[in-house]
């Protein structure tokens, strides 16, 4: 999966949780920018479970911004693709 295709799905998850659109941008932090909470942060780790069957880690106390979190999802797609094949 290219950046671009993760960063559809994350915007697609965003968008079910009420972030207009003008704000997912790479750079957008999810908890300065887009101003989610714990709660939220977990659904959309859930989200991704459910839409992409990858586990991605997101409640941490550290900001991330979108970019880094299309990182994170294209490392544990890599990551089940190479468990897959064994």
């Amino acid at each position: 999966m290219d950046t671009v295709k993760g960063m559809n799905n994350l915007e697609d998850i965003l968008k079910d949780l009420g972030i207009f659109e003008e704000l997912i941008r790479p750079n957008a932090l999810i908890h300065r920018d887009l101003q989610l909470d714990s709660t939220e942060i977990v659904e959309v780790s859930l989200a991704l479970k459910r839409k992409l069957g990858i586990k991605v880690k997101l409640e941490t106390r550290q900001d991330k911004t979108l970019a880094e979190i299309c990182t994170l999802i294209e490392s544990a797609i890599s990551e089940m693709k190479s468990r897959n094949s064994i």
